[in-house]
């Protein structure tokens, strides 16, 4: 049977203001969660979590509307494998958008390389996009519970691109006449 436990969020929203809906969206996505069904949001069990969602209920009941918070364990364990199933599923998406990014940023640097275009202007923007890739990687990371299915590959993608950029760096250092220690 199942040792999980999960927490469970039913906001109550009005229809309008939509920027109360967009909030509560905006807050579960960024934490990782996901939608059981009707409004339903399922987290595993986490203080981290339920501290979050405590401070989303008061600024929403500050602002008229409210919800409820529950700790909850399925009854069987095919449920339970098919939300942990969910959850890596909704990394995957977003582990596939940086995958994408990841091979943008490795054509971007291989294009400059092949135009020798190796400024310190070049390199600050690309520096740039890897310091955003890292990040975003970061945050996936932080809502990947359950490790999602392309959670190496995407460790290995950004692998390659700071060694990419390490190998432009140097190249544009030689270019500058600055020596790189």
């Amino acid at each position: 049977m199942s040792q999980l436990h999960w927490l469970l969020f039913l906001p109550q929203l009005p229809s309008s203001p939509s920027s109360l809906r967009v909030l509560v969206w905006r807050r579960m996505r960024t934490m990782g969660a996901i939608t059981l069904q009707n409004g339903v949001w399922v987290f595993p069990t986490n203080p981290k979590y339920e501290v979050a969602v405590r401070e989303l209920l008061h600024e929403i009941e500050e602002q008229g509307a409210s919800g409820l918070l529950f700790s909850a364990i399925p009854l069987n364990d095919q449920l339970e494998e098919q939300i942990i199933e969910r959850f890596r599923t909704e990394r995957d998406r977003e582990y596939s958008e940086f995958l994408g990014q990841s091979r943008n940023f490795l054509a971007e640097i291989e294009k400059e390389t092949l135009a020798q275009n190796f400024t310190f202007a070049e390199f600050e923007e690309n520096d740039q996009d890897l310091q955003k890739l890292i990040g975003w990687l970061h945050k996936i990371q932080l809502r990947d519970t359950f490790e999602g299915h392309l959670a190496a590959q995407a460790i290995a993608a950004l692998a390659a691109c700071q060694e990419a950029m390490q190998k432009f760096t140097q190249k544009v250092y030689t270019n500058e006449g600055v020596e790189n220690e």
